[in-house]
């Protein structure tokens, strides 16, 4: 079988990261197509993925999404027509692919773990034939982005397109890794002092769209700890800009590349996040984690604050540094990723 995958954003590159892997064992040929956008190239480079890159972000306007939504998924669909025909095509979120697998008359299957992205789920989930999401967020939530029309592919409609699996998906994709200590050497860390993982505002996002001045003052806090008390802030800005802006502010130590952030997360005392995957892979790996964010939360983000996985910050005020590294890390849950692969591959049955 001929599968295509496709990548927008870093985490994505994670997420199928296995799937590609699990695909490719059990004999299939799986073609994989990525946007330069953020870290999603280093990524597919430093983890060995073979890839064609296609496309740019647009920016994060609605009106320079559009267009780059039209002429991304166009571009797709031509390199796709030089391709053997596709049996089915794959994304986390890529609007892109789920468009130009459906003028190819392709069926494709969408993942995601975040429900108000409205824009891009009303696409994905009327396009493609299979939403595999999460089961802590309510199918109640989604039947709006579903509509009554059934699927263009193998005859799934409405709310019953919906594959839900246990658990976080990064417990899915993590389940095989191990943290690498050359992270520490390669960002001249001291493992006998603590380490902060900070992971910047999803500014260019249509769901976030405003600077936060929480994060700004928890950057602020973590400047003076490090230049005051030794304490090692590592902030992974998610685009150039934010890389740019940061660099000059002491203390704060920003890698200029993709680096290993899952054996970082699993090194450090602590985790702040604005965005949503970073978080959630230091829940999966044990590491106690803050989130800034201030948008609406979703279902996962909900359940996991609620089972005191997560703890909300809302003023940096009350953020307690860690005065040593971190200690024993909870017990990990590691899930099979195969049966992400499944639920991807159920439209053809």
């Amino acid at each position: 079988m001929r599968v295509w995958v496709d990548l927008t954003n870093s985490p994505h590159v994670l997420v199928m990261r296995p799937v590609i892997a699990r695909l490719r064992a059990r004999g299939h040929d799986v073609r994989v197509t990525a946007r330069d956008f953020a870290q999603t190239l280093e990524l597919c480079e430093r983890l060995g993925i073979e890839h064609t890159a296609i496309g740019r972000h647009r920016g994060e306007r609605a009106a320079a999404k559009a267009v780059g939504l039209l002429s991304r998924s166009a571009a797709l669909v031509r390199w796709a027509r030089r391709q053997p025909r596709f049996d089915i095509a794959l994304g986390h979120g890529s609007n892109d692919v789920t468009v130009a697998a459906a003028l190819l008359r392709i069926p494709s299957s969408t993942m995601f773990d975040y429900e108000w992205a409205t824009v891009q789920h009303t696409i994905n989930c009327r396009l493609a034939a299979a939403v595999v999401v999460p089961e802590a967020i309510p199918p109640e939530r989604l039947r709006r982005y579903l509509g009554g029309r059934p699927a263009l592919h193998a005859g799934l409609g409405a709310i019953g397109k919906l594959r839900r699996y246990e658990g976080l998906k990064e417990e899915y994709y993590l389940a095989d890794f191990e943290p690498d200590a050359a992270v520490l050497g390669e960002l001249g860390l001291d493992p006998s002092r603590p380490i902060v993982v900070v992971r910047t505002p999803p500014e260019v996002s249509l769901y976030h769209r405003f600077h936060s001045d929480l994060f700004g003052a928890v950057l602020e806090r973590l400047s003076r700890a490090a230049v005051a008390d030794g304490l090692q802030p590592v902030v992974l800005p998610r685009v150039a800009s934010q890389r740019q802006e940061l660099a000059s502010v002491p203390g704060l130590l920003v890698p200029e590349r993709a680096i290993d952030a899952q054996s970082l997360i699993s090194y450090a005392a602590l985790t702040i996040s604005a965005g949503g995957t970073m978080n959630r892979e230091a829940v999966a790996l044990g590491t106690p984690v803050l989130t800034t964010f201030q948008g609406r939360l979703g279902a996962v983000d909900e359940r996991l604050i609620q089972e005191g996985r997560m703890q909300v910050l809302d003023d940096a005020g009350r953020l307690e540094l860690p005065p040593r590294p971190s200690a024993e890390k909870s017990g990990r849950v590691r899930r099979d990723p195969d049966t992400l692969v499944d639920m991807l591959l159920s439209p053809l049955g």
